[in-house]
């Protein structure tokens, strides 16, 4: 699935990074990071200690984006990025302004989304924008574009099919007879 996305992506021209997100299937994470891996996906983080990621229940308890922001660096210190999921372009220009590394821009629909990150990084163009949040391989394509740095799919790890397979054990001396699959 990793490998679908990340062509899709490229067949648009896009240069970005296309991300699974942290979220895995419990027991499997380091099977599904290695399926990102090999797909040619980004992993975004391995997991919550890979970045520091703040959300909008950390600028609710901070007060402002500013101050949830400068908490967050100060616990990353210089080791880890800090990332702001955010749902307007006041927001993401008020993290960029506070430090942020990365800026999140979360659930927008691709006709927002775009101007939205253009908007920032004539700003902040040092800033990566990552888009994420209601992204599916078949609208994929809608949200590449020239000032989206990353798009991360949870569905990478969250919707890959099951594989149904058995093992199928006969006594010595039998002989195997396949067994016709069922649709």
């Amino acid at each position: 699935m990793a490998a679908t996305a990340v062509e899709a992506a490229r067949s648009t021209g896009w240069s970005g990074h296309v991300a699974g997100t942290r979220k895995t299937t419990p027991g499997f994470r380091l099977v599904e990071k290695y399926g990102l891996l090999i797909g040619g996906a980004a992993s975004h983080r391995y997991d919550l200690g890979g970045l520091v990621m703040v959300k909008d229940n950390h600028v609710v308890a901070a007060g402002s984006v500013e101050k949830a922001v400068q908490r967050a660096r100060q616990a990353a210190d210089f080791a880890l990025k800090v990332e702001v999921e955010c749902s307007s372009l006041k927001e993401a220009l008020q993290a960029a302004e506070a430090g942020a590394d990365l800026v999140l821009l979360d659930n927008f629909k691709p006709e927002d989304l775009h101007p939205t990150a253009a908007a920032l990084k004539a700003k902040f163009p040092s800033v990566a924008v990552e888009a994420s949040g209601g992204v599916t391989l078949g609208n994929l394509p809608q949200f590449c574009g020239t000032h989206i740095d990353v798009i991360s799919l949870g569905m990478l790890t969250q919707a890959a099919p099951a594989l149904d397979f058995s093992l199928k054990l006969f006594a010595e001396g039998d002989t195997p007879v396949p067994h016709a699959r069922r649709s």
